[in-house]
């Protein structure tokens, strides 16, 4: 048996392959032989290594020294160890699009060193003694249906430049790994895709608008309610969930009033409680990310100030499904909540009304005269494009998981205010805006109106702690405006 190195230190290091780590391993022995905590889940999740949602535990014995096993890229997540022996190990980047495509990196593993490899990396391994066993902890099912979607890259590629200890010309190798096309014929293996719901409302337009811009939306699959009803536990089956590591979802019942009646509790209920628990439920149960859309309803409006462990406290139908329906998504490993407040984007919003009644106040013909807007509901516009990078910041940077205020920076105005802006821009007629009490606006109202809470600025600490920024709302308010004034 090789030599072990015993009581080493926990240690995960870098190895110029993003993902790829190597685990030293705490082994405890003597003469006798020795034990290891060979996956410590919480230990090992603090030192770096992503959450394996471990579902299968594979091992392979390589009976004589000089078996070699070829470049395999599989399409999970792995954690592999030995169990006896010694193996020396070669991994290659085979990933689409990936900024180290075809690098190489190379160790000897023993029983004191493990490594954790993720999907479309590939490894080789060439056993080093007889009997020598290694294992493989893996977030997917092995089956040999999946074997069509494995990338290979020949051993023997001097393009690799892999200097194995035992020449390959006399170790043992199948004839299928002989047979493995060279790195550059490789059909690099592609990412996991992402699927956004609710796709035709205005975060879920700004995210497509944003990937497109990026060019990344081939990875990207969109669907709304026609195509996939999020909330009808029968529509899951009709979707591989395999394909996705990412599920954005943008949909959500927005009808504040209405959700206050009989038929409109229902279906916000519906859409924002029962959906997201089944969209936690399946993304929990294939491992992918699940990021969710919050709103400041959740909240009373007592504080003056929001942040994220502040306790539920909704007013309203609405509020109480949507926080129903983060208590269901912060239940998915994978999560990340984001929590904005007064939403503008391309479609139906509250900007685009002020406009057009700006509009009708400066048409001579039109009877309409002046405006009433409430002025005693506080906060900060949030702009779907800013969203749309919050979002993807987070996916991209592997920021911690779990929920993050994400509204427009600055100033805390009123709806008045910023109707007065509107008119402003518009026609120049902000004076024909006149600020109301919430009571007095909704007191002719001929069907229930829902309270709305009076403050609703949220903390932005937490999102900036991880190195993103919302843009002014003020300032996004002119660009946004602008961009109207272009279309009219």
């Amino acid at each position: 048996m090789s030599d072990i190195e015993f009581e080493k230190e926990l240690k995960v290091t870098e190895t110029g392959i993003a993902g790829l780590k190597v685990v030293e391993l705490v082994v405890h022995g003597d003469s006798r032989g020795w034990f290891k905590e060979n996956w410590q889940r919480a230990k090992m999740v603090a030192q770096g290594i992503p959450d394996l949602r471990v579902v299968q535990n594979n091992i392979s014995f390589n009976a004589e020294r000089g078996v070699t096993r070829g470049v395999h890229a599989e399409p999970w997540d792995k954690f592999v160890s030995v169990a006896t022996g010694s193996v020396f190990g070669a991994w290659v980047d085979l990933r689409a699009g990936s900024a180290t495509f075809g690098k190489v990196f190379t160790t000897t593993l023993d029983p004191s060193r493990a490594i954790y490899a993720p999907r479309g990396v590939g490894n080789s391994f060439q056993a080093l003694e007889d009997g020598t066993a290694y294992t493989y902890l893996v977030d997917a099912y092995w089956s040999a249906d999946l074997r069509g979607a494995y990338t290979f890259v020949n051993l023997a590629d001097p393009a690799l430049g892999i200097r194995w200890p035992i020449p390959l010309p006399e170790a043992i190798l199948s004839e299928a790994d002989r047979r493995h096309p060279y790195l550059r014929d490789v059909a690099p293996m592609a990412p996991k895709r992402t699927l956004v719901t609710g796709c035709n409302g205005q975060l879920g337009r700004a995210v497509r608008a944003l990937a497109e811009e990026r060019g990344i939306s081939g990875t990207f699959d969109f669907c709304d309610i026609d195509s996939f009803d999020f909330s009808d536990p029968a529509a899951y089956a009709s979707v591989d969930w395999d394909l996705y590591g990412t599920v954005i979802n943008c949909g959500a019942y927005t009808a504040v009033d209405r959700a206050e009646t009989p038929e409109g509790r229902v279906a916000c209920w519906r859409a924002n409680a029962t959906g997201p628990a089944l969209l936690a439920r399946v993304c929990a149960e294939h491992g992918i990310t699940l990021v969710h859309i919050s709103s400041d309803y959740v909240f009373d409006g007592t504080r003056g100030l929001h942040d994220e462990a502040e306790a539920f406290s909704p007013i309203n139908v609405y509020g109480q499904s949507k926080a129903a329906g983060d208590v269901a998504v912060s239940n998915c490993p994978r999560h990340y909540i984001l929590r904005a407040s007064w939403v503008i984007g391309d479609g139906h919003n509250f900007v685009r009304t002020m406009v057009g009644l700006s509009d009708r106040v400066a048409d001579p013909d039109d009877q309409l005269n002046r405006v009433t807007v409430v002025d005693d509901q506080l906060g900060r516009l949030t702009f779907t494009r800013d969203m749309a990078e919050a979002i993807l910041h987070l996916l991209g940077t592997d920021a911690p998981y779990g929920t993050y205020d994400c509204t427009g920076s600055g100033a805390v105005r009123s709806w008045a205010d910023i109707a007065r802006v509107c008119f402003e821009a518009a026609n120049g007629n902000g004076d024909r805006v006149v600020p109301v009490g919430t009571d007095e606006y909704y007191a002719g109202a001929g069907g229930p109106v829902a309270p709305r809470p009076a403050n609703s600025a949220l903390d932005l600490g937490k999102l900036e702690a991880v190195g993103f920024h919302m843009p002014d709302w003020e300032q996004g308010l002119k660009v946004y405006l602008a961009s109207l004034r272009g279309r009219r």
